[in-house]
């Protein structure tokens, strides 16, 4: 994807985000790679104030390339890029189902076996660390691990892709089973499935259906 290409696509998942709630005014940010860097949605950006021009180009390492401030989060979209090669774009969201839950400090479990594909039996909950910090970015490339999404504690959710269209696929399926698994612990405690159907399932999804998996 060449570079107007990818500021444009950047902004339609920010919009399209906005549309469905999850992110609110400046929260939430998205990045990806694009011309040999990293392209991340400004400091402070939402659908109303940014423009393809405002989106900002980093360097894999986080330096800015041509001006601008990026989103507070660069560590976090930065070091999960390094991290993961195979994927090449991120999204973070403050949904507010994930954030409920990533105030549990609690895994989504395997109360539904669509939680296979996101590459294992649960996704899992960040330790807590303070946004905008490198500590917050190694908190989730660590709870990222055989993963393509994961929660944050106390703050939200990020995902992955190899694509923008993956990464935004992944997180609307991550907050539509986090507010299930909470309309159920309304009700009661959610039977689990067990590891050895989750097996099943991933086998199913054919490598867990998200191709993002090492090895």
């Amino acid at each position: 994807m060449d570079d107007f290409k990818a500021r444009r696509a950047i902004l339609d998942v920010v919009v399209k985000l906005e549309n469905k709630g999850f992110n609110h005014v400046s929260t939430g940010n998205v990045s990806c790679r694009a011309g040999g860097g990293i392209l991340i949605t400004p400091t402070g950006g939402n659908s109303a104030n940014t423009t393809p021009e405002r989106i900002v180009r980093l360097d894999d390492d986080g330096k800015v390339i041509g001006g601008g401030v990026p989103s507070s989060e660069w560590h976090m979209h930065t070091s999960i890029l390094r991290a993961f090669p195979v994927a090449n774009a991120v999204v973070h969201t403050h949904a507010d189902a994930c954030v409920a839950l990533s105030c549990l400090r609690k895994p989504l479990p395997a109360f539904h076996y669509m939680v296979a594909g996101f590459g294992g039996n649960d996704v899992r909950c960040a330790r807590y660390a303070t946004f905008g910090t490198a500590d917050l970015a190694l908190s989730a490339v660590e709870a990222l691990r055989d993963r393509t999404a994961c929660l944050l504690a106390n703050h939200g959710m990020i995902a992955m892709g190899k694509t923008l269209e993956a990464a935004l696929n992944t997180t609307i399926k991550l907050e539509t089973l986090a507010r299930q698994y909470l309309t159920a612990l309304q009700s009661g405690e959610p039977v689990l499935l067990s590891p050895e159907e989750m097996e099943r399932v991933g086998r199913r999804y054919g490598n867990y259906g998200v191709g993002l998996l090492p090895g």
